[in-house]
This record gives structure tokens, C-alpha cells and sequence, in this order.
């Protein structure tokens, strides 16, 4: 595979011992290796210390493969690499800002396997790897010749986008979505999609210029330079050149001192000094990554908010916000919540009459949608003067699993309507939500979006799920917020954050127990409707303790 040359610093292909994080080349000479070559990376291998044995080799040839999923399997768990931080206060905004790691050094020095060895020991559930490779600058015409005959330098600072980097880390930072460039290296270009990453617990951003910027370093909580000596990471890109991409020694050791030494020699040793910690040997030094793991959870402690107590004490006693629309309990509405407020209630019977509120709900809630004047005819030639819808598109979104139980009520009342999905789980060690996928429609930001959960207790999950529409760039007044029973609290949560939501519910219970249930409330209603058993510690909607 062909990639910018010298030490762009592009995970690649390689044997356990090799799995750091390498510059990509491209090909120089010939395309095929020969028997000499193998020979030669045989005894290349032997050179190479003995770490980061077992680890899986990877395999890239753009900055950010969309195929791959958002999570980075260990021994321990599966710890999902893009999602939201639970820091979020009554005010709907992120309390602290998210830990953010500088992994520096030079090209095959080991950066990217110090950096998951950091991810697999920290065991936090969202966690963030930037690559510095995503942002390299766009090439002109006359530079992507001198990248074709490998006389462009990707190791000086100029090749990188360092105001594209500072923005999205800063975005990051604050917990807001950003979208990050993929790099193609085989062809020096940026690809035409960009992928989309979220603020998390711990951002880890590695790259070999990862120090070469003031204000870049400002934003960086904790400074590490891997530092691995001068002739290993020669080894290792000979060896990588020669076994994966054909070339020879000659021109592997050319290029390495017209352009990987003189800039590490320039530009990346030197920002050693600016480092809080110096890792010598990489991830060979398990004592140093050891100490920087327990530095970081130390900080992550300082930072935790237990959301649902903070919004449990907030706003008590205070009136329900005007953007409250509860349907009127007439003797129907009030008769269906009896059924389904009884735990006697069969299964069916459950279903039946909730689906028959949640159609009530919906119809209700389009009445809110912006309508505007308009006048047809009628079959018998005349004037009708009528209302029409005045916006783009309505799309609906559920926070699984049991807001999608409302979808098909708002497609029977809403022609060619989109739906999008938000996975939303309460953390049962800290009492936090944590969002876990999403998948929203394109251009959603254009569209009045009907958010659908069947109840909401703090409104923790609901503040988190607005937020990431939010992140979409979705107007707060186009937001509406339907459930079929709300706690006090979770209204005023909500309201207070964001008070230009329309929330909408078919009614408003007061209280909530010890465990945020609602009282006197309708139990876990994923599981009385799919039929599934109560989970004791948690489930899928918010009276059983994980989401809304």
C-alpha cells in the first residue's frame, strides 16, 4: 500500500513487535521483494526488542477507516472510542472539560501501541484516539509530483493543518461533535467524507509534531514524548519497507536521512523538554505507562459529577415551565392510564391501550409544528382557506430501546416520516448515562425532530440525548421532547437547560424513589412491553435505571 513518505506517522501492517505508530511511505525503486530482501527483514526481526508481543497487527491506508467500529476490544471490556462524557450539570452543559493526552516522539518510536496499552489499562468506557495523520494539509498539483517521486517532506511542520488540529481539539475538549478529515496516503489527498467523533472521558492525540505548536501544547492536560532509540526505529522501518513495501535497503536508508532524521533532529527531539514524562523504550516501559495510567485516574476522579443527584436537588418547589404541553386527561386518556398503570395488566392489554395513548401524544404534539396559510380547491371548484405545514421535513428519534416503541404511531400520522436512533444507558457504577450509538438521518438540522422516550424520571438521559441534536446543529426550538409519563424533575431538568424545547407527555407525575423510579409511575416499560424480564440493577428505559 502507498503512503506520503518518511515519518508521517500512519499505523500500517506489522508483526506484533512493529505495532506502533510508524510514518507511511510510498514504494521507491522496485514493487516486488525479492528473496535478498526477505533474508535482510529476517535478520532485521531479530534486532527489534521483544515487545508488545500478542498484540493484533493493523492495517491502514487512509488517517480514519469509516469501516471501523467506534470501540477497541480488550481483555477487560469493550470500551467504545467515540460518546459522550457524563459531565453534563442542570444547565445542560458539560461541567468539566475531558482529559486530553499529548503522545509525541519520532516516527516508529512506538506512539500509537503506547497509546492503546494507556486506553486498555485506563478501563474507562469513552475514550478518544486522534491521529495526527488526519490533518495533513491538502497537497497542490506541483507537491503531489514531488509526493509521486518522494521529494515532498510530510516531517516538516508546514505539512500539517495545525489550525484544523486546534479547532477540533478544542471542540473536543468541550465536548462538542467535530468532524475529522480522512487521509488517503496512497494518494496525498483528503478523501471527500469526513468522519465524525465526539468529546469523551480521555482524548489521547498522538502524533510525531504532537508538541510543535504553543498553543496546541495549552490544550493538552498531560504531555508524554516516547522516546525509542535512533537505530530500533531505523530497524523497524527498514524491516516494515522491505518485507510490506517492496523497496530496498538503499533507498529505505535514502530516504530516512533526507527527511526523517534531519527532522526529528529539528523539530521533534527538541519538544522533549516541553514533555511532563519521557517514556524511554515505548511500550517496552510498562513501569512508566503504569504511572501515567494511575496519574489520569487520579485526574478523572476530580472530575466526576453524579448527574442524577445534582438534578435530583435542583428546582424543587418551582411552578411547571410553560413549555410544558400536557394532553388533557379526559376520562379516555385517564381510563387507558389506569390499564397500563396496573400491574395486572396483561402483556397485550399493555400494548394495545399504550399504543392507543402514544397515537393521542403524537397527534397532539403536531399540533405545536409550525403551520401557515394556504388555500386550495375544493372538488366542487371553491375556495378553501387552510392550514398547511410551514417547515422542511419532520424526522423522529427514539432513544432505544423503549422510545422506539413509539415510532409506528408517529408514521401512521406522519407521511414518509425519518427516524433516527440514540442508544442511551445509565452506567450502574456511577449512576451516570453514557451514550453508547447513534444513528441520525443527513441534513437533520433542517428538520422540526420529534424526540420519543416512553418515560423520564431525572431527565439526565433526555438532557444527553437534546445535546447530540444540539451537536447536529439542530435548532433548540425545532426540538420536541413526547413521552407518555414524566417525573416533576425530569421536566424541570430539561425545561431549565433548554427552554426553548417543547416538551410534551400525557401526564406528570411528582415524585421519584430512591432509585429515580417514578412514583407512583408504570414500571419498566421496555420490559413489560417487549416482555422481557426486569433487569434488578438497571434496564433499557428510565424507570429501570438506564436511560432518560
Amino acid at each position: 500500500m502507498a503512503a506520503p513518505p518518511a515519518s508521517a506517522d500512519a499505523p500500517r501492517p506489522a508483526p506484533p513487535p512493529l505495532a506502533a505508530g510508524d510514518g507511511p511511505d510510498r514504494p521507491e525503486g522496485k514493487t516486488e521483494t525479492t528473496c535478498e530482501d526477505r533474508s535482510n527483514a529476517e535478520s532485521l526481526d531479530r534486532l527489534l526488542p521483544p515487545v508488545g508481543a500478542g498484540r493484533s497487527p493493523r492495517k491502514r491506508t487512509t488517517s480514519q477507516c469509516k469501516s471501523e467500529p467506534p470501540l477497541l476490544r480488550t481483555s477487560k471490556r469493550t470500551i467504545y472510542t467515540a460518546g459522550r462524557p457524563p459531565w453534563y450539570n442542570e444547565h445542560g452543559t458539560q461541567s468539566k472539560e475531558a482529559f486530553a493526552i499529548g503522545l509525541g516522539g519520532g516516527s516508529a518510536s512506538g506512539k500509537t501501541t503506547v497509546a492503546r496499552m494507556i486506553i486498555e489499562a485506563l478501563d474507562v468506557p469513552w475514550v478518544v484516539l486522534l491521529s495526527m495523520d488526519s490533518f495533513y494539509k491538502v497537497l497542490t498539483r506541483q507537491q503531489q509530483e514531488q509526493a509521486a517521486h518522494n521529494n515532498f517532506n510530510f516531517d516538516h511542520p508546514d505539512a500539517f493543518d495545525f489550525d484544523l488540529i486546534i479547532s477540533t481539539l478544542k471542540k473536543l475538549k468541550q465536548g462538542k461533535s467535530v468532524k475529522v478529515p480522512i487521509y488517503d496516503f496512497t494518494t496525498h489527498s483528503r478523501k471527500k467524507d469526513w468522519k465524525t467523533l465526539y468529546g469523551a472521558n480521555v482524548i489521547i492525540f498522538e502524533g510525531i509534531m504532537a508538541f510543535a505548536d504553543k498553543t496546541l501544547l495549552e490544550l493538552l492536560d498531560m504531555k508524554i514524548f516516547v522516546d525509542t532509540d535512533s537505530d530500533i526505529r531505523l530497524v523497524r522501518r527498514l524491516r516494515r519497507d522491505i518485507s510490506e513495501r517492496g523497496r530496498d535497503i538503499e533507498g529505505v536508508i535514502k530516504q530516512y536521512n533526507k527527511f526523517v532524521k534531519p527532522a526529528f533532529d529539528q523539530y521533534i527531539q527538541p519538544t522533549m523538554r516541553v514533555a511532563d514524562i519521557v517514556v524511554p523504550r515505548g511500550s517496552g516501559n510498562t513501569v512508566a505507562i503504569d504511572l501515567i495510567v494511575q496519574h489520569v485516574h487520579s485526574q478523572l476522579e476530580e472530575r466526576e459529577l453524579s448527574v442524577r443527584a445534582a438534578l435530583a436537588s435542583a428546582h424543587q418547589c418551582h411552578p411547571l415551565p410553560r413549555t410544558l404541553s400536557v394532553l388533557k386527561s379526559t376520562p379516555q386518556v385517564r381510563g387507558m392510564h389506569t390499564i397500563i398503570r396496573d400491574r395486572e395488566t396483561s402483556r397485550d392489554e399493555f400494548i394495545f391501550y399504550s399504543k392507543r395513548l402514544m397515537r393521542l401524544l403524537i397527534e397532539h404534539a403536531l399540533s405545536f409544528l409550525p403551520f401557515q396559510d394556504c388555500v386550495v380547491q375544493t372538488p366542487q371548484g371553491q375556495d378553501y382557506a387552510g392550514k398547511c405545514y410551514a417547515g422542511k421535513q419532520i424526522t423522529g428519534v427514539s432513544i432505544l430501546r423503549a422510545g422506539e416503541t413509539m415510532e409506528p404511531a408517529l408514521r401512521a400520522v406522519c407521511k414518509d416520516v425519518r427516524i433516527g436512533t440514540i442508544l442511551i444507558q445509565t452506567n450502574q457504577q456511577t449512576g451516570e448515562p453514557e451514550l453508547h450509538y447513534l444513528r441520525l438521518p443527513k441534513d437533520i438540522s433542517d428538520d422540526h425532530v420529534i424526540l420519543m422516550d416512553c418515560t423520564v424520571s431525572t431527565g439526565a438521559a433526555a438532557m444527553m440525548a437534546v445535546r447530540v441534536l444540539l451537536d447536529h446543529d439542530v435548532p433548540e426550538d425545532k426540538i420536541f421532547l413526547l413521552s407518555l409519563l414524566m417525573a416533576e424533575m425530569g421536566v424541570h431538568s430539561v425545561a431549565y437547560a433548554f427552554p426553548r424545547v417543547r416538551i410534551i407527555t400525557t401526564a406528570v407525575d411528582k415524585r421519584v424513589n430512591d432509585l429515580f423510579r417514578i412514583i407512583p409511575g408504570i414500571g419498566n416499560f421496555g420490559d413489560r412491553y417487549f416482555g422481557t424480564d426486569a433487569v434488578p440493577d438497571g434496564s433499557d428505559d428510565e424507570e429501570g435505571g438506564s436511560t432518560g
